[in-house]
């Protein structure tokens, strides 16, 4: 049954400002006068700096995700709302262990999914009836939350919780009640667990039950996590920090914090970011063209999430498909080494246990981090320094030894001035250009094109915003990783006798396993695929054109002996999250079927155009 209980009244409004004056330090927000030139709006930006809670989140650099919750038993990566709570029972439920390897991996935050869109919640909330109390899981008597937060408290790590503002169960979803609905839940998740360190939204904003969709009372939102838990930042919806605008782990070579972006929760964004040109996805988001535009300036750094499996919820088989060290560490230098925190998804599994496959990809990863980018061989490294437009720093190494990567770290409690830089070596008592680059911020890492033995580095600023503050230089020698990974299945059969027709016009491209070409097509129009012969077989592939923004993210699909009468085997259900996670969706049938004829019908495409576009669709076996 759905039901939302609201019995608490609205919290009141938290208003933050900041004195701005000559030579002061503005922080996390700064609002240009009238007529100010853009010499002014450099000096000013220059002086931004992050608020002493940002400042602690950006210091964690490594975060983790737990996706945990009613999708982790029925398959899914969104729910529907209308799942059987009696479906969630992790019978080895052990959030120790989750901390443990999280803690001896080198996380510094884990962060739950308290509720996600299907609104069923992990603590026995008073709201809702779709929670663990109705589950049979320590006889409805269970409290994850509270499980993982005693967790963190006991191996010190710090604790953060994901709640879906979407809610596809509530039945007051899409009305004035449901703001109080959820205000409730999240006093109850700020007040019954002690300290909480960050409160994590999505933009996902569907339909209810009821078929409405939601207007977020943010204001109140944001006022409540900065009453009840004034360290905690708030991340993505809020304007503490961003998402950087892609969910495969990718950071900006030019990665600003601070941007004249206005946070999405702020009744004024889409306004002034359409005015601007920008918007989360956005290359540039704070040179100095786009200052000169500007009326306001926020200090806003960029999360990267991206999960350690193709999907965010745990899925058995996916379980060859855990990334590799060398893509973690590929994550690690585009996240992290671009100014970036990263926040890495870790599905617990249907036991409620991190997989021993995710814990020893994890262990591996961080014993390369610890091993290789902890053995600085620059003498000195953290002797801080302040640098002005034009001039160089030196640094020595301890020993004339091969290196193939850099770092760079600005003091981001003096503001991120950086905008272009130079790293030379001396080879011969000769400097020569090694490196180069634009931003550098809280972390900078640069992977060389070769190795190369110095015994001097110089780092030169060649345009600032102001005095730089250099709190760090390091070089390393980092040897490749393993990079040895499965591939992601696209098809399990052979495809040669296949004919894929649409509107009787023949699909050149959606099966001959090659998934950088595509065939697009109108939204609502039949995919037929004759497999030239009955097979057996127990799922099916759909994978999108990963460059293409158009994905089907809605569906039919049906299969058939004869073409004449058709077994539907899902209607109208919904590829979720396929628009910024554009993986291969792999549909594991109830049981196997044998047909000749399968029959897709794209209803709704990702970008709400009229055509959608297909790389490959396959099969999968039993």
């Amino acid at each position: 049954m759905k039901n939302c209980i609201v019995p608490i009244a609205a919290l009141g409004i938290l208003l933050i400002g900041c004195s701005i004056g000559k030579g002061k330090s503005y922080e996390k927000h700064l609002e240009f006068p009238p007529s100010t030139n853009l010499e002014e709006k450099i000096d000013m930006a220059s002086r931004l700096v992050p608020s002493p809670t940002q400042l602690e989140w950006q210091q964690m650099e490594l975060t983790a995700f737990l996706h945990f919750g009613i999708n982790t038993f029925t398959g899914r990566e969104w729910g529907t709302g209308e799942e059987d709570p009696s479906l969630f029972n992790p019978q080895k439920l052990n959030a120790e262990q989750w901390v443990k390897v999280l803690k001896d991996s080198g996380f510094k935050m884990a962060l739950l999914t308290a509720k996600h869109h299907d609104g069923f919640c992990l603590w026995p909330t008073k709201t809702t009836r779709h929670s663990v109390a109705s589950s049979p899981w320590k006889d409805g008597k269970g409290d994850v939350v509270r499980d993982l937060k005693e967790a963190c408290d006991k191996y010190g790590l710090k604790f953060g919780v994901y709640l879906s503002p979407w809610d596809r169960n509530a039945s007051c979803y899409g009305t004035d009640e449901y703001n109080d609905f959820f205000i409730q839940q999240l006093t109850e998740l700020l007040t019954q667990y002690g300290d909480i360190y960050e409160v994590w939204f999505d933009g996902a904003n569907g339909e209810g039950p009821n078929g409405k969709v939601q207007t977020y009372d943010w204001e109140r939102i944001l006022s409540t996590i900065k009453q009840l838990q004034p360290r905690a930042v708030t991340a993505i919806m809020g304007d503490d920090v961003r998402w950087v605008g892609n969910e495969s782990g990718l950071g900006r070579t030019t990665e600003w914090s601070v941007t004249p972006l206005v946070p999405s929760s702020y009744a004024r964004a889409k306004k002034v970011n359409s005015s601007l040109g920008i918007d989360d996805v956005s290359k540039d988001l704070g040179s100095r063209e786009l200052l000169a535009k500007a009326n306001e300036l926020f200090w806003y750094p960029s999360e990267v999430d991206v999960s350690i499996r193709p999907g965010w919820f745990y899925h058995p088989e996916e379980d060859h498909q855990v990334k590799s060290v060398n893509q973690l560490v590929d994550i690690y230098f585009q996240s992290v080494g671009l100014n970036s925190v990263l926040l890495l998804n870790i599905p617990p599994n249907t036991e409620g246990l991190i997989s021993q496959s995710d814990a020893s990809r994890l262990y591996d990863f961080s014993n390369y981090i610890q091993t290789y980018l902890e053995h600085n061989l620059v003498a000195n490294p953290t002797v801080k320094h302040k640098v002005s437009e034009g001039n160089s720093i030196r640094y020595h190494l301890e020993n004339e030894e091969n290196i193939n990567t850099l770092l760079i770290q600005e003091d981001i409690s003096n503001g991120q001035r950086i905008e272009k830089f130079e790293i030379e070596g001396k080879f011969d008592g000769e400097w020569v250009q090694i490196a180069e680059g634009t931003t550098v911020g809280y972390k900078r890492l640069i992977r060389l094109p070769q190795d190369i033995k110095v015994e001097k580095l110089r780092l030169s600023i060649l345009q600032a915003r102001g005095n730089v503050y250099i709190s760090k230089l390091g070089a390393f020698y980092c040897p490749p990783a393993e990079k040895t990974t499965a591939s992601r299945v696209i098809n399990e059969y052979d495809s040669q006798l296949w004919k894929a027709t649409c509107m009787d016009v023949p699909l050149s491209q959606v099966t001959d396993k090659d998934i950088s070409t595509a065939d697009t097509l109108i939204v609502g129009q039949e995919i037929l695929i004759d497999l030239g012969k009955e097979e057996l077989f127990g799922g099916f592939i759909y994978t999108p054109a990963y460059k293409a923004l158009n994905h089907i993210s809605k569906y039919s699909l049906s299969v058939s002996k004869d073409k004449t009468n058709w077994t539907i085997i899902y209607d109208h259900e919904e590829f979720s999250n396929i628009k910024n996670n554009p993986i291969p969706q792999e549909l594991h049938f109830p049981k196997e079927v044998s047909a000749r004829y399968i029959k897709l019908i794209p209803h709704e495409s990702s970008n709400y155009k009229d055509v959608c576009s297909i790389a490959e669709l396959g099969l999968l076996k039993k």
